[in-house]
């Protein structure tokens, strides 16, 4: 599948609408929220949200492109916003912000509904049994797997193994920072 907005366009919405609704979002958990919106609008539209692909990390799916536009956050809440390169001066450019209400929307009900959970807890939820994932690690343990890519086709088949009981919690400590699988 194809399509789908600039992962980095989505994200810089989504902290937007964070910042709005007094949530601070670090990268990690960024990264969790990212892939929850992508995942449900999958699962609504059939057709992708963002552009690109999420990858198996070791603390849940990672959208590599997100990622890297926020690394310099570390562990921190993230303050800025992402840009792009100017291809003829090599600058810094904005990146344009979706207007699109349903998009708004959908990060909305995400935030509302995990974005006060601390990041351990959507590290969990990332991780559930048998979700893509849980789906891609446990093939790639079988088999050859190239970057641990997570397919849109494999979260259109496999999404619906989050379980979501609200409850802020974590099952897990809450790690600092997500690295790719070697």
């Amino acid at each position: 599948m194809s399509g789908g907005y600039d992962p980095r366009a989505v994200a810089n919405l989504m902290l937007d609408e964070a910042d709005r609704l007094g949530i601070q979002l670090t990268n990690l958990s960024l990264q969790k929220l990212l892939y929850f919106a992508h995942g449900i609008y999958l699962m609504q539209t059939k057709a992708p949200l963002v552009s690109g692909y999420f990858e198996a990390w070791q603390y849940g799916p990672v959208h590599p492109s997100a990622y890297r536009a926020f690394k310099d956050a570390g562990s921190s809440a993230i303050t800025s916003r992402a840009t792009g390169q100017d291809i003829l001066t090599g600058r810094p450019r904005a990146i344009a912000t979706p207007n699109d209400v349903r998009l708004t929307g959908l990060l909305q009900q995400v935030l509302n509904s995990y974005g006060r959970m601390p990041t351990g807890r959507l590290v969990d939820l990332s991780h559930a049994k048998d979700s893509p994932w849980s789906h891609v690690v446990d093939r790639a343990k079988a088999e050859v797997a190239f970057g641990l890519r997570i397919s849109d086709t494999v979260i259109i088949d496999r999404f619906r193994h989050h379980k979501v009981s609200i409850g802020a919690e974590p099952l897990s400590g809450d790690p600092s920072d997500d690295t790719p699988f070697a």
